[in-house]
């Protein structure tokens, strides 16, 4: 229907909003107030004009003459429903670009087997594991390998990722028990954690750890799990007599009893006959025994060793 001043029906509005989007009674009027308008029911005013419209003038009203009254149940008829557009779907938040610089860990075997040609192991990344026991020289002469390498390389000490727990430190020495070994278990996989992630971003490790060979499954295996096939064992063996001599200069919890030395020594000798490259360092300074490491580790790449 139209109203009488001739404006257009409302606009649709949305549904429970009011019939014209939220104007009152008495408001946008188009036309002067007529005195003698019919005050009975309430008349329903006419909407705002839409937008860009331009209401027709209306004509002036004759002397005496009332808008006609709005039946009592008059009303504008509703507008259809606004239709729902698509669903919008939520925000899904973009990749996060990576700054670190970092790169991801290789999946499955995470170290391959370096190849043949790179028989200049100086000059390779290459993932070693030091084997020997305490006294050997473990430490000092990886750090010196790691420290004069042409290639980046990094040193991860066993004993030092033990020792990172503080309360509840469990000491093989107090007795080699389930904590123990539980601490041991879980220093090797953050070392093999740590060296994988080196050797992912091209950075070489060497590892170093007292393995048994009596204990494959826990010591070398478990390394070769946590590191890759492509670790590469070298056994630092040098006499008793140079062990204990060494030994006796260490200190704190590192430094263990001369039986418990020769337990160890003993034990070690079972690597001979296992395949594994030995180095026996008993005559050597760390120096001439780094030079010696990267000659076996050169020929290790061209022959991998079996283990």
């Amino acid at each position: 229907m139209q109203h009488a001043v001739g404006s257009p029906l409302p606009p649709p509005h949305q549904p429970g909003h009011g019939p014209a989007g939220g104007w009152t009674p008495a408001a946008h009027h188009p036309g002067p107030h007529h005195p003698g308008a019919h005050q009975g029911s309430a008349p329903v005013p006419p909407p705002p004009p839409a937008p860009g419209f331009t209401p027709a003038p209306v004509p002036p009203t004759p002397p005496h003459a009332s808008v006609p009254p709005t039946p009592p149940h008059a009303s504008v008829p509703p507008a259809p429903p606004h239709a729902p557009g698509p669903p919008v779907p939520p925000h899904a938040p973009g990749p996060v670009p990576d700054t670190t610089g970092h790169a991801p860990l290789p999946p499955g075997a995470p170290v391959g087997a370096p190849p043949p040609a790179a028989s200049d192991s100086a000059g390779t990344t290459l993932a070693v594991l030091l084997i020997g026991p305490a006294g050997a020289g473990k430490t000092s002469v990886a750090k010196y390998w790691a420290d004069h390498r042409r290639v980046p390389t990094a040193h991860i000490s066993l004993d030092d990722v033990r020792e990172w727990v503080r309360s509840g430190f469990a000491d093989p020495q107090s007795g080699w028990n389930d904590h123990s070994e539980a601490q041991y278990r879980l220093a090797r996989r953050t070392c093999g954690f740590a060296a994988r992630n080196f050797l992912a971003n091209g950075i070489s490790c060497i590892l170093d750890d007292a393995v048994f060979p009596d204990r494959p499954v826990v010591g070398l295996g478990g390394w070769k799990r946590h590191v890759g096939p492509g670790l590469l064992p070298v056994v630092l063996l040098p006499g008793l007599e140079v062990v204990l001599e060494r030994n006796a200069e260490r200190s704190g919890n590192r430094r263990l009893t001369d039986e418990e030395v020769a337990r160890i020594h003993g034990r070690m000798a079972g690597w001979y006959g296992s395949g594994l490259p030995i180095i026996d360092n008993s005559q050597m300074d760390v120096e001439q025994t780094a030079k010696v490491l990267d000659d076996v580790l050169a020929r290790s790449i061209a022959s991998p060793p079996s283990w």
